[in-house]
């Protein structure tokens, strides 16, 4: 979360995770020479929160993305108009690729409707690349609606 830019939410969350983890992790550690399975029952319960863990923060989806589209210059309208048409501020660029002349498409949008930004573009143009980064510093240009930065 603090990669995020998150900071306070992420302070306040490790600070909950660390007291837990020190009072369970004593109670294993004291016991631990008695009866091992403790550290193993700790591993495996460390594990699964793990995975929930990845599961919650997927399904929350905190933060913005950066969403780069190599499309071939015959779709690169129909995508920008697409996805214009749905509220996403897109910038394009003209570039040449390996055997032809294409079109890189800019999109700035929030991590939990980055999908169906992914989805519009595979079903307009199958073979694009779409390359897709974590931003944590996004100040000034056209990001979209309300709507859109609230989602």
């Amino acid at each position: 979360m603090i990669s995020k830019g998150y900071r306070k939410q992420g302070t306040i969350i490790s600070f909950v995770e660390i007291l837990l983890w020190t009072f369970v992790a004593s109670r294993v550690i004291m016991g631990l020479a008695e009866a091992p399975v403790k550290g193993v029952v700790y591993s495996i319960g460390f594990s699964i929160g793990v995975y929930v863990g990845s599961l919650l923060e997927a399904r929350i989806a905190l933060g913005k993305v950066l969403i780069e589209t190599i499309v071939s210059l015959d779709n690169s309208a129909a995508v920008t108009e697409s996805l214009r048409a749905k509220g996403y501020a897109v910038t394009t660029t003209e570039a040449w690729g390996r055997d032809s002349k294409k079109s890189v498409l800019k999109i700035f949008a929030n991590r939990k409707g980055m999908n169906e930004i992914i989805n519009e573009i595979r079903a307009l143009d199958g073979a694009a690349m779409i390359i897709t980064n974590d931003v944590t510093t996004l100040r000034g240009g056209t990001i979209g609606t309300i709507r859109k930065l609230l989602k």
